[in-house]
């Protein structure tokens, strides 16, 4: 969020305020993130995404199933409540299994895992990756596209994390001590209900500010704490850097660099600058100096896995793994490295063939 403020300051210098700077800004993209995340915080505080993930963990008796299972969570997860939401949630999870049944030995690779499905699990919905709502919203992109565009590569993810999970982990016996947990069936209900008009919301079924009224509204009865706890850093970048894309668009030589470039390779240079400004900021600057709007996609997309600062998710996962294992910190940076670069290398070939 700094680095974005500072890059919309400075442009700010080259492309004074103006009447045009209100165009930059997609209103409908910001409001559909702050639902979800509130919703997604609410449903959070009253442990259901816990209680769910506990119940399907505790049905697998080896760290095979278990790991595997751990990060078909996430992947499911990063599905509907978006990637960094995901994490916060399941991460802990992980960390919790492995600790309690003695296998803290797979504890990198397991967040490894998860970050990456975190990652790639969210790219075959509109509202999976913060960076496939704005792009979803802006080129208005239909519903069966945009599956039909990310279920290649997401197949593709399925299948390498699958592999990686059945190979590097032993069949070993464990088992979870019974804890109890209740749940509040009639707050599940309602806060299902606001995530069902989050999720409408994003498929264009009803107008954004109707839920903008709505959700703040019941939550405020309900659980100001997960108004608190919406991840407001987040949405401030898009808004700087809708300032920054916006003022970067508006300057002739720095347009028809871009143009050429996205030209030349839309995918490829899509995924090389997420390895730089990260995917969501890609994706904003991007979409000003291209109409192919697939390829930036995918590129943004499979371009989250990489370097730490290719996902602002993957600085999560890092940093819960450092606040546990402090002293394996080169030990993590380096396992992280060898699988992501991996999955984006076999990821991008793929994606260029076909």
């Amino acid at each position: 969020m700094a680095i974005a403020l500072c890059a919309a300051v400075l442009t700010s210098f080259v492309v004074p305020p103006d009447s045009t700077y209100m165009e930059y800004f997609d209103f409908k993209t910001l409001a559909c993130l702050f639902c979800v995340l509130a919703v997604v915080c609410a449903l959070k505080n009253i442990n259901f995404f816990y209680i769910l993930a506990r119940r399907v963990v505790q049905v697998f008796k080896t760290a095979r199933m278990s790991v595997l299972a751990l990060v078909y969570i996430t992947f499911i997860g990063s599905m509907l409540i978006a990637n960094d939401m995901a994490l916060l949630t399941f991460l802990p999870l992980g960390y919790f299994v492995l600790t309690t049944t003695g296998k803290e030995k797979y504890m990198a690779f397991t967040f490894i895992m998860q970050n990456i499905a975190a990652n790639l699990g969210g790219m075959l919905t509109p509202f999976g990756n913060p960076q496939n709502l704005y792009l979803y919203s802006t080129f208005e992109i239909p519903n069966l596209e945009f599956v039909k565009i990310m279920f290649p590569p997401f197949a593709l993810s399925v299948i390498l994390i699958t592999l990686c999970c059945l190979i590097f982990v032993k069949n070993e016996e464990l088992s979870l001590p019974d804890e109890k947990v209740e749940l509040n069936i009639p707050r599940v209900t309602l806060y299902l209900i606001l995530f069902s008009l989050s999720i409408a919301i994003v498929f264009r079924g009803i107008p954004y500010w109707t839920g903008l009224v709505i959700i703040p509204a019941v939550l405020m009865f309900t659980d100001r704490k997960a108004l608190k706890m919406v991840d407001y850093p987040l949405l401030f970048t898009f808004v700087f850097f809708f300032i920054f894309s916006g003022n970067m668009a508006r300057v002739e030589v720095v347009k028809d660099f871009f143009s050429i470039l996205l030209e030349k390779s839309t995918l490829l240079f899509s995924v090389i600058s997420c390895q730089v400004i990260s995917n969501v900021p890609s994706a904003i600057l991007l979409s000003q100096f291209t109409e192919n709007y697939a390829d930036l996609l995918v590129g943004v997309n499979i371009g989250g896995v990489g370097t730490l600062i290719s996902s602002l998710a993957s600085l999560i996962t890092f940093r819960e793994y450092v606040k546990h294992n402090p002293e394996k910190t080169a030990y993590y940076i380096k396992q992280f490295s060898l699988y992501n670069f991996g999955f984006l290398i076999i990821l991008v070939v793929f994606m260029s063939i076909i």
